[in-house]
């Protein structure tokens, strides 16, 4: 039904969704929590924020594990390569990933202030932490891993995880981090009452501010002072093709270059912006306050998805050996095992989340948390 060529866009596409999944769902998840120690000014209240999230930030960490198998399955030189120089930054957001379970399991046990600060802090860090991880794995990708193939095709590395740290990759961090603390924010706006309510509101604004201004500097940043990639020749793109079958020239703005030939992609930065500044002004709306943020985050994602088509992973030490979607996919076969996989399970993953989220609708307040002293977190 599909040509090969057609096959790799579609696992572009696909990916492209299960990611915003991720950024739409956990990524709240890791927003409230980076925001628990500022909306939460007492234990009662940073209680209720952990129970806003406690029922359902594991399920929605599905769309990680299945963002990170589909990588390994449809692209598997890019999942090498990446975790071959990224794997210190990967170890530290896993870990951090860690204090969560432990943290939502542990922390209401025991009545000790020193006990519950520690928690805090450790689900502090545990949203945070993977939040600016991610963000910096993007801005990676936009500066470039330095990695070549040698005559066998081996992956060299040419560098590690300092060589490859750069300041852009930090600011794309902090953009990661003020948008999902956004999302948090905008999230615990809809779920609590309150108190904890307008300190996520005031959040909310500030955080939305910040994004905007990180978003922007981002923006200017990829647009007149970093270093692009453009493929000047390739192969058949409806073949297997190898990493070396083309050449690639780098130029300061070569990533907008998507965004000049086909105009319909600036949608993605003006949903960016224009659902940040929908969440300050309707902030008093929460439900419309939360999906304009979710507008804000897909915009954002797709942004950068747009930017380095038909990239993967750009080298910066050898600009011919990039990955892009073209010569690192799978075998056709392979792909269309996974598309069929595909159109049966993400349905379903779909659906079960939205039912558990009409299960669980509606307010956690003070009083539950307080009333239910040991069946809550």
């Amino acid at each position: 039904m599909f040509d090969y060529e057609t096959l790799k866009l579609i696992w572009w596409a696909l990916v492209g969704v299960l990611l915003i999944g991720f950024a739409l769902t956990d990524g709240f998840d890791l927003g409230v929590g980076a925001l628990l120690r500022i909306v939460g000014k007492n234990d009662d209240e940073r209680r209720v924020i952990i129970n806003c999230v406690g029922p359902t930030w594991d399920g929605n960490q599905v769309w990680l594990i299945l963002g990170a198998g589909a990588v390994f399955a449809a692209w598997p030189v890019v999942y090498a390569v990446s975790f071959s120089v990224l794997y210190p930054a990967m170890l530290a957001a896993l870990f951090a990933l860690f204090f969560r379970p432990t943290g939502f399991e542990y922390r209401s046990k025991l009545t000790s202030l020193q006990w519950r600060g520690f928690w805090d802090w450790a689900l502090t860090a545990g949203g945070a932490l993977p939040a600016i991880v991610f963000g910096a794995a993007f801005g990676l990708m936009l500066t470039g891993i330095p990695f070549h193939f040698d005559a066998e095709m081996r992956v060299v590395m040419d560098g590690g995880i300092l060589d490859t740290l750069s300041p852009f990759a930090i600011l794309a961090g902090l953009v990661s981090l003020a948008m999902l603390m956004m999302h948090g924010a905008a999230f615990l706006n809809v779920k609590t009452r309150a108190a904890v309510q307008t300190q996520a509101r005031q959040a909310l604004r500030f955080t939305a501010i910040a994004f905007i201004i990180l978003f922007a500097l981002a923006g200017y940043w990829v647009i007149y002072h970093l270093q692009g990639y453009h493929v000047a020749t390739i192969g058949n793109m409806n073949a297997g093709l190898a990493p070396t079958d083309k050449h690639v020239v780098m130029a300061v703005g070569a990533w907008m270059q998507n965004f000049y030939d086909m105009p319909w992609m600036w949608i993605a930065p003006a949903m960016g912006f224009v659902g940040a500044l929908a969440a300050i002004v309707l902030s008093a709306l929460p439900v419309t306050a939360f999906l304009a943020t979710g507008i804000s985050v897909t915009g954002v994602v797709l942004t950068a998805g747009f930017a380095l088509f038909p990239f993967m992973l750009p080298s910066s030490s050898m600009a011919d050996h990039s990955l892009t979607v073209w010569d690192s996919s799978s075998s056709e076969h392979s792909l269309w095992l996974m598309v069929i996989a595909a159109v049966i399970f993400v349905p379903l993953i779909l659906a079960y989340t939205t039912w558990v989220y009409r299960v669980l609708r509606g307010p956690v307040l003070v009083e539950d948390v307080r009333r239910d002293e040991y069946g809550m977190y």
